[in-house]
This record gives structure tokens, C-alpha cells and sequence, in this order.
């Protein structure tokens, strides 16, 4: 009788408990059930107790909390950034769990999520301060010479990289560093890079010396360049329904690609553009095994023409509704570009199954089209965005994948965001 009584009175005060957060708005999940499940629990199988600890009637469980206490703080966690990041590291992991036949969306986030954090968000028309703003804080040296003196002098971003454009007009004065700014690895990093939480880059591995050491010139060696030659660079899409915010029939990324490879075409280059769907199976939009598929056909192009020695996959990106990666070059409304690298590596240390023996290649490459970018056409780069997995860039050292605005951009500010995308690969790949 007296332990019914008992009973009665635990349940009772659990239930007045529960009433009371009720009325302030608060109610049960799963996680409070299990809580008031270890009240319960604990109130009738107490652990031993130790000097100075409070009786049952005050029992206090995990982190000292009562159980109103650890209900509220259940109920109100989503509220905390901190347990925010605590789940989306979780769901990382999860996702690791799967990495060999989930090939990830490569950018910052998936359509309508916005950009990760870190990621610099561009609103509006000449408003970019990306791959610069937090450098120039740092002492970065902002040039003064004009695009004639630029052209005369050939000091920009450190030779002669563009002066053909300085001298046509078509140059804009940009920044430049110095070989001690861009070895400060904080330095670094915070000016160029956006690091996804699902790899990292270490020091040794983002040795600024040893990448802008590699030289990428097509014919350093007596290669042919120019019309006639067998194919030196290669386009292709792995994701090819990719639209814009006022795109009509055939207005898709392939149809920015086409553009690309008329303006490479028209610098000299000899250029092969796969128009591929490897994101469609069956006629339906498939997106789960596109890098598998776009690696399989890309294999096939690359063994009936090794004459191919740049491989560019150029994506849209996916941002919030909100957010307009825009700017102007030329007096044209331009898409913002962002150079994306795959590290091969989560936290935890590289991924066997997706080696990448040119991994420093690439990082090499997209930085030094960063630099060239951010000397002749500020504020078209977005950070250079690293995240965890291949995105097969293993097939060739100037592996490159290339975001061109994003669903919120319309198809004639991602075209215009290839002439001087060309501009940028023409200096790299011959040199100049």
C-alpha cells in the first residue's frame, strides 16, 4: 500500500512537471520521453550516492540538470548554433559512411541552402570584395599603375601575365601580393580558400612555394598550340541540366561551355567540348552516380585523345534565393566564378579508394588562376572552395572544376563570365 502510495506521488509530480511545460509552450518529442523515462528510472534505481549530493526529491541527471531543466534544454537545443554545427558534423559523418557511391554535391550547399559558412556572399552589382576584403586588412598592397603602365612595365601579378589585355583595354587593376604574404598560411587561407568541414589542408600540403613553382605551359615542352592542333583542352559537364534563373530551351550550363570553348578556340587553343548528359539515366534526371558515369566517359575521351592536357568541369552552383553572385567586367553584368578542388581527404586522413596522385597539381593550377583572376579582373573569383572527395580531378594535373554563378543568375551574366574565364586559362596555360 505505502509503495503504491509512492507511486502515485512520482507520477504525480512527473505529470505536474509536464503540465507546466506544457503551458509554456513546450511538449514531448522522443528525447523527452527518454528523459522523463531516466527520471523515473533513477528515482527508483538511484546510483550510489556520494558526500554532499541532493536526495531523490531534487535528483539532478546528466550535467547537474533537473529533468524540467533537461526537457527545456532538449526542446530549445535547436536554437543553439553550437548544437547546429554539433548536427551538421554528425551528418557529415553519416554521409562519410557512404562516400564510395555518393559522389556529394560539390559546391557550398544544395539549391535554396545558401553558401557555407565562411563562404563569402556577394550581393549586387560591383559589390565584390571576395578573394581580397579580409587580405587587404592584412596589409595587402593595392595596385596603383594604371593598365598602361601595367602593359609598359609588365609588373602585373608579378611579370608579364597579361599585358596583351592591358594594352587592348580590357585589364582591370587588381591586387597584388608578395611571396611573404601568400607563405603566412593564415594569410593564405582566410584570402583565398573556403575549407568544407569534410577535409582539411594542412600546411605542408598548401605549400605556397612548391604551387606556384609548377608550370602548366602547354608548349614548354614543343607541344603544338593553336588551329590545327590535335585537342589540348577538354570541357565537359558532369552535372548538364544545370540552369539559370531565366534560362529557355538549351540555355544550360553545356550552353555556357559552348561559349567557353569558342573563347578558348579564339585565343589560340584547341578545344573538345563533351556535351554529355552523365546526369541523366533513363530520361530522368539522375544525380546519385553522375561522377561515375562522367568518369567513364571521360576515360574513353582521354585514351582516344592524350593529346588533352587541361580538363575543365564547369558546374552552376546552388546559393539562397537571395544571394545574386554577380559583378561587372567589360561594363557587362558577370557572373562570379568559383575554382573548386577536391582534396581525397577527410579530417580523419585520405580516402584509399579515391586517390588522386595529382592533388597538389590541381591546387597549384586553381591558385595560380586565382592570383591571375584576382590581378586582372577583381572581384570575378569567389574563394577557391575545398571539400572532401575527388570529384575526379585524378585525370589530369590541370584537373579543374569550375562553378559559374548559380541558379539565381541569368544565363547572359554566365556567358559573360567566359571571356574573361579565358583570359585567365590563356595566362596560366601559355605563360604569358
Amino acid at each position: 500500500m505505502i509503495a503504491a502510495l509512492g507511486i502515485f506521488l512520482v507520477l504525480g509530480k512527473a505529470l505536474t512537471m509536464a503540465a507546466a511545460l506544457k503551458a509554456e509552450g513546450e511538449w514531448f518529442g522522443k528525447e523527452q520521453e527518454r528523459a522523463l523515462f531516466s527520471y523515473l528510472w533513477n528515482y527508483f534505481y538511484p546510483a550510489p550516492a556520494w558526500e554532499g549530493e541532493s536526495g531523490k526529491e531534487d535528483y539532478r541527471g546528466e550535467g547537474g540538470l533537473t529533468y524540467v531543466e533537461q526537457v527545456r534544454t532538449l526542446t530549445r537545443a535547436e536554437d543553439d548554433p553550437a548544437y547546429r554545427s554539433a548536427k551538421a558534423a554528425e551528418a557529415f559523418f553519416q554521409e562519410h559512411q557512404y562516400l564510395e557511391i555518393y559522389g556529394g554535391e560539390e559546391s557550398g550547399g544544395l539549391p535554396g541552402e545558401g553558401i557555407a559558412a565562411g563562404q563569402e556572399v556577394i550581393l549586387g552589382k560591383g559589390s565584390s570584395e571576395v578573394s581580397g576584403s579580409a587580405a587587404e586588412s592584412g596589409g595587402l598592397e593595392r595596385a596603383e599603375e594604371s593598365a598602361e603602365q601595367k602593359a609598359r612595365t609588365g609588373t602585373a601579378d608579378g611579370g608579364g601575365a597579361g599585358n596583351t589585355l592591358a594594352a587592348s583595354g580590357l585589364a582591370y587593376p587588381g591586387r597584388q601580393y608578395s611571396l611573404a604574404q601568400l607563405e603566412d598560411y593564415d594569410f593564405l587561407m582566410k584570402t583565398f580558400y573556403s575549407v568544407h568541414t569534410s577535409t582539411t589542408a594542412d600546411r605542408e600540403v598548401m605549400d605556397v612555394k612548391k604551387l606556384l613553382s609548377r608550370d602548366f605551359r602547354l608548349n614548354k615542352e614543343g607541344q603544338a598550340v593553336g588551329e590545327g592542333a590535335p585537342p589540348q583542352i577538354l570541357i565537359y559537364h558532369t552535372h548538364s541540366k544545370e540552369a539559370f534563373a531565366d534560362s529557355k530551351e538549351g540555355e544550360t550550363i553545356v550552353a555556357v561551355g559552348d561559349y567557353l570553348a569558342e573563347c578558348l578556340t579564339e585565343r589560340g587553343f584547341s578545344v573538345y567540348h563533351d556535351s554529355s548528359a552523365y546526369d541523366v539515366r533513363e530520361g530522368k534526371l539522375d544525380r546519385n552516380k553522375a561522377y561515375t558515369y562522367a568518369l567513364e566517359g571521360l576515360t574513353e575521351i582521354l585514351e582516344k585523345n592524350p593529346s588533352i592536357q587541361v580538363v575543365i568541369d564547369l558546374h552552376r552552383d546552388g546559393v539562397g534565393a537571395n544571394t545574386h553572385l554577380m559583378t561587372e567586367i567589360n561594363q557587362k553584368p558577370t557572373a562570379q566564378i568559383m575554382f573548386f578542388n577536391g582534396m581525397s581527404q577527410t579530417p580523419d586522413g585520405p580516402i584509399p579508394y579515391l586517390e588522386n596522385p595529382y592533388r597538389e597539381d590541381n591546387l597549384s593550377f586553381s591558385l595560380q588562376l586565382q592570383l591571375k583572376a584576382s590581378a586582372w579582373y577583381p572581384g570575378l573569383t569567389r574563394k577557391i572552395y575545398l571539400k572532401g572527395l575527388r570529384y575526379n580531378q585524378h585525370l589530369r594535373p590541370c584537373s579543374c572544376l569550375v562553378e559559374v554563378g548559380a541558379q539565381t543568375n541569368t544565363f547572359q551574366e554566365a556567358k559573360n563570365a567566359m571571356e574573361p574565364l579565358a583570359d585567365i586559362f590563356s595566362m596560366v596555360l601559355l605563360g604569358k
